[in-house]
């Protein structure tokens, strides 16, 4: 090999040493103290569910005679299902339905209007504007909690009370989700395109169903997300707000047999009827949150194309 090929050779090689180089430098170094944490995260998430899980599994005595997170020496799933399904006349699938009703038409409506006011915030320069995100802002700092006892005055004074709109009509309303949905908004619609719909003679409710809506699909379905589970685990509104038992959410439901468990009395055996119930209410919300994660997965799919 002559000086020149050499040469040539040292200037092709030099290069691609140095990117190999600079490639391991930019290799993202693995953090120990973050692993350990994710796991602690994990843990922390999931050994509830895995107990929940086991504990339905068992009788009532099984419960109390058995480590929490292993099996007893029966397996009684089936059985504390048909315990469940025929409890009361089976009155846990009415509470079900109630609150699949609850939950479903709230979070929808709530996600609709959030999009709706949020989208408006953002894209809409009117007099008074400051002032209504300054009142969404301190909405969102007030606890909810905090605000049942009025909402239940005004409801009782228009007859509302113990009916289904008690508990749909204060769930539609999510200062969060306005919040949410108008930062959302103000980046991912951009104002070009909204200016080429109207130029094409678009009116802006089509522009926003039409055009705007598939922009903001992830936000929407964020919120959807957020209420439904808000709606789904309400217990405080629906305890103030509702009478009758067939009206019940499962929320409260559960919590009349739990409170008749504690009171003793041979009512203890509701146990492992209140925990198979704890459980089967939440499978409605993992198949919801596996169904609709895809949306995340596209929105965020078309933004990387987008940019």
């Amino acid at each position: 090999m002559t000086i020149d090929e050499r040469l040539d050779t040292h200037l092709v090689t030099v290069p691609a040493t140095q990117r190999h180089r600079s490639a391991r430098r930019r290799a993202p170094r693995r953090s120990n103290l973050l692993t350990v944490f994710i796991w602690i995260s994990v843990l922390y998430f999931l050994v509830p569910l895995v107990w929940l899980f086991i504990s339905t599994t068992k009788d009532n005595s099984g419960l109390f005679s058995t480590f929490g997170l292993w099996f007893g020496d029966t397996f009684e799933f089936f059985t504390n299902i048909q315990n469940l399904a025929t409890f009361q006349d089976g009155v846990f699938w009415r509470w079900m339905l109630n609150t699949l009703l609850y939950a479903g038409v709230s979070a929808i409506g709530a996600s609709l209007f959030a999009t709706a006011a949020g989208y408006a915030l953002a894209k809409y320069r009117f007099r008074g504007r400051k002032a209504v995100v300054a009142v969404i802002l301190g909405s969102v700092m007030v606890p909810v909690t905090a605000l049942a006892l009025p909402t239940y005055l005004v409801f009782a004074a228009v007859n509302l009370t113990d009916t289904p709109w008690a508990i749909i009509l204060p769930s539609l309303i999510s200062p969060f989700g306005v919040f949410l949905m108008m930062v959302y908004a103000a980046d991912s619609v951009d104002d070009s395109l909204l200016e080429a719909a109207r130029i094409d003679g678009s009116g802006e409710f089509r522009t926003f169903a039409a055009i705007s809506m598939r922009l903001l699909a992830p936000g929407f379905v964020t919120v959807l997300l957020f209420q439904l589970v808000a709606t789904w685990n309400n217990y405080f509104l629906p305890l103030i707000m509702l009478n009758s038992p067939s009206l019940f959410p499962i929320t409260v439901g559960l919590a009349q047999w739990q409170s008749s468990a504690s009171a003793g009395g041979g009512a203890q055996v509701l146990y492992s009827t209140v925990l198979t119930g704890a459980f089967v209410s939440i499978i409605p919300l993992v198949v919801a949150f596996l169904f609709l994660q895809r949306f995340w997965v596209s929105g965020l799919s078309t933004g990387g194309v987008k940019g």
